[in-house]
């Protein structure tokens, strides 16, 4: 099969590493595969090794969702098969289709945000689609009466996952000041409306003074400004450290010790997904698809929006287990996560969704 993966650009977010490790998977089982992108480079342009990429603009204009002859380059690829992944890439899925009658174009689901107008019409054009959680996928039959047998779920597929033999790493710890007792909150994600960083810092300041704590939030963005600005006047340097991006984040999450989390646009977490792989709790709001990242009482705790004494107690609680506790509970993230985000499973699943899809019909609008 000829496989076609549609990215607008190649951002440091969660559905760019899923759609280059896709891609490079997809080649590596045999099947000629191609990442075409709207825009040239990104954060992530440098993990292309090994990937066939092609960019609709020689120069990037900074303009997400211009995409001058996509169309033109999608019948020129000839693919059996179109992946489109984000929201802009979405966007088009439909009139992909529609332009290529003979490829399966497939849609996806990856995200909490509200849908545009544009990616709601594709999801009624598209051969198929893949939501990557549960909750997607019965949120999308509810809102849109989509058929419920045409939306596959395959889950975020991890990407940074712990390695046998791993140890905590005392070394990064030390460089950010926090000492043996220090309990270490983490969170990995784009700074960018809806991740809430924000009120993680607010969360972990409304601690108990008596509470030896440090806040790490690793990403970039455009929020990230303001995060930098609110943390230096409530004077709060020496708590919350802001890391910036990070190309490959497992040092942090060996040096931490619990996953927080206070996003309200999810669909399914690959920072809680990444936590639990490396035997991390999870204290977090609870979102569309969040519960599926983890087991909610067993590996870490679930909180309604807004519920910020709860969340603190959450916090506390696991600052509190005992070494047997802490040991058990991440002896069984680590178990939950590499089982069911195994990413040579999903790439099968994909694989054998592709398969029966190659050559049947398009399905006709709902």
């Amino acid at each position: 099969m000829k496989i076609l993966v549609v990215q607008d650009h190649l951002r440091s977010g969660g559905t760019e590493r899923q759609s280059i490790l896709l891609a490079r998977a997809f080649a590596a089982a045999g099947h000629p595969t191609t990442l075409l992108t709207f825009r040239p480079g990104g954060a992530l342009a440098g993990e292309l090794s090994g990937v066939s990429h092609h960019s609709l603009l020689p120069l990037d204009l900074h303009l997400d969702w211009f995409a001058p002859r996509l169309l033109r380059a999608v019948s020129a690829a000839a693919p059996d098969i179109v992946l489109c992944m984000g929201r802009m890439a979405n966007c088009y899925a439909g009139f992909i289709q529609q332009s290529s009658p003979g490829a399966a174009v497939i849609g996806t689901m990856r995200t909490g945000k509200p849908l545009p107008w544009l990616f709601r019409r594709s999801l009624r054009h598209v051969r198929h689609i893949v939501a990557n959680s549960h909750a997607a996928r019965q949120t999308r039959i509810d809102t849109l009466q989509l058929s419920a047998a045409n939306i596959t779920v395959i889950h975020n597929s991890l990407v940074f996952g712990a390695a046998i033999g791993d140890r905590r790493n005392e070394a990064l710890r030390a460089q950010w000041g926090a000492g043996p007792t220090t309990a270490v909150l983490l969170c990995v994600a784009m700074f960018r409306r809806g991740k809430n960083q924000s009120e993680l810092i607010d969360l972990a300041a409304g601690l108990p003074a008596d509470l030896d704590w440090q806040l790490w939030l690793a990403g970039d963005g455009p929020t990230r400004a303001a995060c930098e600005h609110g943390v230096a006047a409530r004077h709060l340097s020496s708590r919350v450290k802001i890391l910036g991006w990070q190309r490959d984040p497992s040092p942090l999450y060996l040096g931490a010790d619990i996953a927080v989390h206070a996003s309200s646009t999810e669909s399914l977490s690959n920072f809680v997904i990444e936590a639990q792989a490396h035997g991390l709790p999870a204290v977090v709001y609870d979102v569309q698809g969040i519960s599926e990242c983890f087991l909610p009482g067993e590996t870490g705790f679930t909180l309604s929006r807004g519920d910020r004494d709860g969340f603190r107690k959450a916090i506390q609680q696991l600052v509190r287990a005992t070494p047997a506790e802490r040991e058990a509970r991440a002896a069984r993230a680590r178990t939950y996560a590499a089982a069911t985000f195994d990413p040579q499973r999903h790439v099968r699943e994909y694989l054998e969704l592709f398969g029966r899809l190659a050559g049947s019909p398009v399905r006709p609008v709902l």
